[in-house]
């Protein structure tokens, strides 16, 4: 058995725990950034904290202030001839483009929404054990998980993830009914859509407001008569002989996610798959001491927990799921295989097809 130690002394832990601090008060500033394109306007050309005020409407002292926070925390560059900030490839890439698929600012949109709702996550639901629905979080949450996962979808979906899938791109092409279960605003259903115009795509998902925001995003990009969205749960969407099933990065966040599953499964034509993409995690808590343990546990306590504590059910499995378990979980939901095709650092993409007898259980 592995036990986790403390071998550090006082001063040493007190030095992470300040590190930590200034992490956590340096991510509001890159918020601010975001929210008021400074990251972008500061992509576009380098510029003085008063020139850079001047492109985005703001106060020059502040966005001096800013800057300074930004140089110190290692988030721009600042030329001391000229005294105008800049961001290099990389930063900008990671702060302003966000078509990239390593675009990252809005981790601290979701970082912001754990800080708004700390006391009632506290008061109401730590304290009592009782939960707090995905769409009862500040509103930030729904738009910074769009902003946040669009780009990974963008970048692998169509290609990597659905060619690691036994037999799914080929049936993609020529033309199959596609459902994404639990599809908010609706990217990943989006991509999908524009890759195959042959298969016939529709999104699902609980909250009536997130799926007014996928239709009008469909009619933005001009995809709304390849697509449609509908207001369902995982355990009663409608409709049959569906090719492919999507669930992104949602499975764990349902107070039934085996009832889901079970429901997905008897929704597949023979031969069709289901399509799991969860966060990356190990068999046990010792394996996620990392950065993306990290990172994922603490996002599990102020949302994932929560969610589906407030929908029932026996489960309750935060976003750290071990890989047996989900294997456990689908071949109980009737499925008769199942595998990891494909893996990024943050995420696990598993694939899962309906037993095609009583004795196939692998």
């Amino acid at each position: 058995m592995t036990t986790i130690e403390s071998t550090h002394t006082v001063e040493e832990f007190l030095g992470r725990v300040a590190s930590d601090a200034a992490t956590t008060f340096h991510a509001a500033t890159v918020l601010l950034g975001d929210k008021l394109g400074l990251y972008k306007a500061l992509a576009e050309a380098p510029a003085t904290p008063g020139e850079l005020a001047d492109r985005t409407g703001t106060d020059a002292r502040y966005v001096q202030e800013w800057g300074h926070a930004q140089v110190a925390a290692g988030y721009c560059g600042l030329d001391a001839a000229t005294g105008r900030l800049f961001l290099d490839e990389a930063q900008a890439t990671v702060l302003a483009d966000e078509n990239s698929p390593a675009f990252a600012a809005s981790f601290m949109t979701l970082a912001g929404v754990l800080f708004k709702d700390e006391e009632r996550i506290a008061r109401e639901a730590v304290r009592t054990g009782t939960g707090v629905e995905w769409c009862e979080h500040h509103p930030d949450l729904c738009t910074g998980t769009e902003r946040l996962f669009k780009p990974g979808y963008v970048a692998n979906l169509v290609s990597s993830w659905i060619p690691a899938l036994d037999g799914v791109q080929d049936a993609l092409i020529a033309g199959v009914k596609v459902a994404d279960v639990g599809c908010g605003h609706g990217a990943s259903t989006l991509v999908l859509a524009r890759a195959y115009p042959n298969s016939t795509v529709v999104g699902f998902d609980y909250d009536a407001a997130s799926i007014e925001v996928a239709r009008t995003r469909a009619a933005e990009q001009g995809l709304a008569d390849r697509v449609r969205f509908e207001v369902a749960t995982a355990a009663d969407f409608p409709g049959d002989s569906y090719g492919l099933v999507c669930v992104f990065d949602a499975l764990h966040d349902m107070g039934d996610p085996l009832g889901a599953a079970a429901h997905i499964c008897t929704s597949l034509a023979p031969g069709g798959t289901f399509l799991v993409v969860e966060p990356m995690a190990g068999e046990t808590v010792f394996d996620n001491v990392n950065a993306v343990g990290k990172l994922f546990y603490s996002a599990g306590l102020f949302l994932c927990l929560p969610t589906a504590k407030a929908q029932g059910g026996r489960f309750q499995l935060g976003p750290q799921v071990p890989e047996s378990t989900w294997r456990e979980l689908l071949l109980e939901a009737g499925f008769g295989s199942f595998r990891r095709a494909a893996e990024t650092p943050f995420n696990r993409v598993f694939e899962a097809k309906p037993r095609r007898s009583t004795a196939e259980v692998l």
